[in-house]
């Protein structure tokens, strides 16, 4: 009880009393504030980690692009290269070709040409011309029948998708020579099945031609020169057979006389037979 009465004591006491309460009411206090702030940091982290994750996913996304438009292009780069290769050795190997070859399009106008069909037809570049104005009025080689001209041909081909093999046309260039051309039509349609236009395969024809008019004249004048060697054979034969029968001089003087014009005009048709070939190879400078 003394202890109790001591006034030093009391005072301690007291102060451990009020020291006890203001550590609990810290300790409250603390706990109250690291919940609080634990709860601000979630609601501020929560937000940013959405915001974060959309954005990331964006500029992702973004990239993925980017390196797919990159790789479309270079796609696209590549596959130009490879047309503009291929049309180049299509033109390179075209130009090469001793045969024509145009193409006409659905409307009837020509589109492209090669050099050698330049050359036989006549043109200097025929390209953007119509059908009559490069063809003009080249015809069809019938021996009977309505004249059809190479135009018309073409332009039934373009409308009905059809294709002609080696027609044998007469063409006058534009500088005034006659020719003889061996054209092939064929239609032109894209993958897909729709029209393009019609390809033109043209051959010139015209030394070929020649030499056959010229075998036909020549079988003309060999059926004619074995007509008259066996007509000459015949009258010299006749004379051998007279004169094995032993006729008298005037007879043999007449057979004698027979036999030499026989054999003078077999000389002078077989003679002909053979320098007429030379004077046609040298006027066509052979």
């Amino acid at each position: 009880m003394k202890l109790l009465t001591n006034p030093i004591v009391l005072r301690m006491v007291l102060v451990f009393i009020a020291g006890a309460f203001a550590f609990v009411i810290g300790v409250v206090l603390m706990r109250r504030m690291r919940t609080h702030i634990d709860a601000e940091n979630i609601d501020s982290t929560e937000p940013a980690s959405l915001d974060r994750l959309p954005l990331h996913t964006y500029h992702a996304v973004i990239q993925q692009l980017k390196q797919q438009k990159h790789e479309l292009q270079s796609s696209q780069q590549a596959e130009r290269r490879r047309a503009r290769t291929s049309e180049n050795i299509s033109a390179a190997v075209l130009s090469h070709l001793s045969s024509g070859v145009m193409f006409i399009d659905s409307k009837g106008l020509v589109r492209q040409a090669n050099t050698a069909a330049r050359q036989i037809l006549g043109f200097a570049s025929p390209v953007g011309m119509g059908l009559s104005e490069v063809f003009r009025e080249a015809a069809l080689h019938k021996t009977s029948g309505p004249q059809i001209t190479l135009a018309q041909v073409v332009q039934h081909n373009l409308r009905d998708q059809t294709s002609s093999h080696e027609l044998e046309v007469k063409y006058l260039t534009p500088s005034g020579k006659d020719r003889t051309l061996e054209v092939t039509v064929t239609s032109v349609q894209s993958p897909s099945g729709n029209p393009l236009g019609a390809a033109c395969l043209i051959n010139d024809q015209t030394e070929l031609a020649h030499v056959r008019r010229q075998q036909a004249v020549q079988g003309e004048i060999s059926a004619e020169m074995a007509l008259q060697l066996r007509n000459s054979l015949a009258t010299i034969a006749d004379c051998a057979k007279r004169l094995s029968t032993k006729p008298d001089e005037q007879s043999l003087e007449r057979l004698a006389s027979d036999i030499a014009s026989e054999a003078a005009h077999l000389d002078h048709t077989i003679g002909g037979f053979l320098t007429e070939p030379k004077a046609s190879r040298a006027s066509a400078g052979v």
